[in-house]
C-alpha cells in the first residue's frame, strides 16, 4: 500500500514539481485552462481579457471589447513571434532593446525598433495602475522573458534539459514497472485468498451452516468490487506516471512547451469529464463493497442467527442488498452528472430550479410510479416477501426472481416470468416466510385397519425426522392429525409436516414415496373409486318368474 501511494504521489509530482529557474517555466494546469474572461456584461462592448504567450509561457495580459479582442490578441501574438524569431537569430551576446514611445498620448512599445503594441487604459485597468506604469511592467516582462527564451535555445542548455528528460524517462519506466509488479502480486494474492477459502468456512467461524452460502457469495462480491477499484486505481496511476512525465518533458524545451498549452486546451473538458466519470464509477464500486461488507457482518452476527431467523435473514439480505445498491447507484449517478456540469462551467443553480419544477410536473403525471415505489418500500420494510420466496398474488404466483421499488417479478411453474407492479399488490400469500408446511391428505380404504394405518403413517414420519438427509429440512416431528373426513372413496387421514422454507414439496414427495412402499408391505390398500348397487328382493323374484313364463 505504501508503494502504491508513493507511486501516485510521484506521478503527480512529475507534473508539478519545482525545478531550477531555467527549467521551471511550465505553466500550471489551472492557469493554462483559463479561458478569456469577461469584465462587463454588455453584449458586444463587454470587456474581455486574455494572455499573450511566448514558448507556451505567459507574458502579460491584455484587454479589449468582445468584438475587437480576437483581432488584437492575434495581431500582438504574431508580431511578438516575428520579433522573437529575429532576436533568436541574432548573435548570442546581442541584448534585446525595448522602447516605450508616446503616440496620441498613449504608450507604444517597440522591441528592437519593431512595433509590438499600444498599451490602452483597459490594459492598465487589469493591473489597477496608470497607463505609464502598466507599459513599464509589460516592458520588464518582455525584457526578462525574451532573454530567457534566447538562453534556452543555446546548445548547452538543450543538452542539460535532455539529460533531465532522460532521467525523467528512466524514472517513469522504473515506477511503471514497480506499479505493474505490485498489481500482479496483488492480483495473485487475491486469487490465492479466494482459492484458500473453505466452502464450509473456518472452524471457529460463528456462521451457521445455513448462513454459509450467502456469506460466501457476499464475500466474493465484496472481493470483486474491491479488486475492480484497485484495477482502476492502478490504471489511473499508470496514466498519471506516463501522462505526467510526458507532460513535464514537453515543458523542458522551448520548442515543445507550446504543445502543453495546445494539449490542455483541447483536453481540458474530456479530462474533467473523465475524472468525474472515473470518480463516480469508483465510488459506486466502493459503496457496493461496503454494502456487501455490512450485510456479511449482519448475517455473521450470532445474535441474529437464531434457528427461526437465520434462513429468513438469508432470503432478505439479497433483497436489501439489491435495492440499496440500486438507490446508491442512482444517487452517485445524479451527483456525478451535476459535477460533470460544474466541470464544464455550467451554472447548475437555474438547472436545479428547473429540475424541481419538472419534478413536480412529473410527480403529478406519474402517480402510479410513486404508488408503486411507496408500496415496494413497505413490502421490503415489513418483510412481506423477499427474493427467493414463493408467493401468490391474485391468480398468479411463483418464485420471486426480482424485487425493487417499482415491480415484482415471479417465475411460475411453467417457466413464465410474470411482472406485477407493486402498486397492484393488495393481498399476497407467502408460501415460504420463515417456515413452510407440507399438508398431506392420505386416502385409506374403508376395509383397511384404521389403527394400523395411523401407526404406520406416524412411524414413517418419525423415520424421516431422524434421517440425516431430511432432519435439517424437517423442523418438527410430523403430526398425524387423524381421520379428517369420510370421503366417497374411503377414509382421509391428514398429516402436517413443518419444514424449512421452500422444502415442503421435496419433503411431501419423499413422504408419499416411503408411505406407498410401507402400505404395500403391510397390505393396506389406498382407497379407489367404488360403487355399490342394492336391489330389492321382491323385484328380483318377480323379474325371474316373468323370465321363466316367457
Amino acid at each position: 500500500m505504501r508503494f502504491q501511494f508513493l507511486a501516485i504521489a510521484s506521478s503527480m509530482a512529475i507534473a508539478v514539481v519545482s525545478v531550477p529557474k531555467a527549467t521551471a517555466q511550465i505553466p500550471l494546469l489551472p492557469q493554462l485552462l483559463q479561458a478569456p474572461s469577461s469584465v462587463s456584461n454588455d453584449s458586444n462592448s463587454r470587456l474581455v481579457t486574455g494572455w499573450i504567450y511566448l514558448d507556451g509561457r505567459r507574458l502579460f495580459q491584455i484587454a479589449a471589447s468582445k468584438t475587437n479582442f480576437p483581432e488584437r490578441s492575434e495581431d500582438i501574438q504574431n508580431k511578438l513571434e516575428k520579433i522573437a524569431q529575429n532576436y533568436f537569430q541574432s548573435p548570442a551576446k546581442t541584448s534585446v532593446k525595448i522602447d516605450i514611445r508616446e503616440v496620441n498620448q498613449l504608450p507604444v512599445i517597440y522591441v528592437n525598433d519593431q512595433y509590438l503594441m499600444t498599451v490602452t487604459s483597459e490594459d492598465a485597468g487589469l493591473r489597477e495602475v496608470d497607463i505609464s506604469t502598466s507599459a513599464n511592467q509589460v516592458k520588464e516582462s518582455l525584457q526578462e522573458d525574451l532573454q530567457q527564451a534566447k538562453q534556452e535555445r543555446q546548445t548547452q542548455f538543450l543538452i542539460e534539459q535532455g539529460k533531465i528528460a532522460a532521467g525523467i524517462g528512466l524514472t517513469m519506466i522504473i515506477m511503471s514497472w514497480g506499479v505493474y509488479s505490485w498489481q500482479r502480486r496483488s492480483k495473485n494474492d487475491a486469487i490465492y485468498s479466494l482459492a484458500s477459502q473453505s466452502p464450509r468456512g473456518s472452524v471457529n467461524s460463528p456462521i451457521s451452516p445455513a448462513a454459509e452460502p450467502i456469506t460466501t457469495q457476499l464475500n466474493q462480491q465484496q472481493h470483486k468490487h474491491i479488486q475492480e477499484v484497485k484495477r482502476q486505481l492502478f490504471q489511473l496511476t499508470q496514466a498519471g506516471i506516463w501522462g505526467g512525465g510526458s507532460f513535464f518533458i514537453l515543458g523542458l524545451f522551448p520548442y515543445t512547451r507550446p504543445f502543453q498549452v495546445g494539449i490542455l486546451t483541447v483536453a481540458q473538458f474530456p479530462l474533467r469529464l473523465s475524472v468525474v466519470l472515473l470518480g463516480t464509477y469508483v465510488a459506486i464500486r466502493l459503496i457496493y463493497a461496503l454494502i456487501d461488507r455490512f450485510t456479511t457482518t449482519l448475517i455473521s452476527s450470532s445474535v441474529l442467527l437464531t434457528p427461526e431467523s437465520s434462513e429468513r435473514l438469508q432470503l432478505r439480505v439479497s433483497t436489501f442488498s439489491g435495492v440499496t445498491k440500486s438507490i446508491a447507484t442512482g444517487i452517485c449517478i445524479g451527483i456525478g452528472f451535476l459535477l460533470a456540469l460544474v466541470s464544464l462551467g455550467i451554472d447548475i443553480v437555474p438547472l436545479l430550479a428547473g429540475v424541481s419544477l419538472v419534478g413536480v410536473a412529473v410527480s403529478l403525471a406519474s402517480q402510479n410510479l410513486i404508488k408503486d415505489a411507496i408500496n415496494g418500500f413497505l413490502i421490503i420494510l415489513e418483510d412481506q416477501y423477499a427474493l427467493g420466496d414463493v408467493i401468490t398474488v391474485g391468480d398468479v404466483g411463483g418464485l420471486v426472481e426480482n424485487l425493487n421499488l417499482r415491480m415484482t417479478q415471479v417465475r411460475d411453474s411453467e417457466g413464465r416470468l410474470i411482472t406485477i407492479p407493486n402498486g397492484e399488490i393488495k393481498v399476497v400469500a407467502n408460501l415460504s416466510s420463515r417456515w413452510s408446511r407440507a399438508d398431506l391428505t392420505i386416502p385409506i380404504a374403508y376395509q383397511a385397519d384404521t389403527e394400523e394405518a395411523l401407526k404406520l403413517i406416524e412411524s414413517i414420519g418419525f423415520e424421516m425426522d431422524k434421517d440425516p438427509q431430511w432432519e435439517r429440512q424437517i423442523l418438527e416431528t410430523p403430526q398425524v392429525l387423524g381421520i379428517d373426513q369420510f370421503g366417497d372413496r374411503g377414509l382421509v387421514i391428514r398429516v402436517w409436516i413443518k419444514t424449512q422454507p421452500l422444502k415442503q414439496w421435496d419433503v411431501a414427495r419423499e413422504f408419499r414415496r416411503r408411505l406407498k412402499v410401507a402400505l404395500d408391505e403391510a397390505g393396506i390398500s389406498i382407497s379407489v373409486p367404488q360403487q355399490a348397487i342394492w336391489v330389492n328382493d321382491e323385484q328380483l323374484l318377480n323379474f325371474q318368474s316373468n323370465s321363466k313364463d316367457n
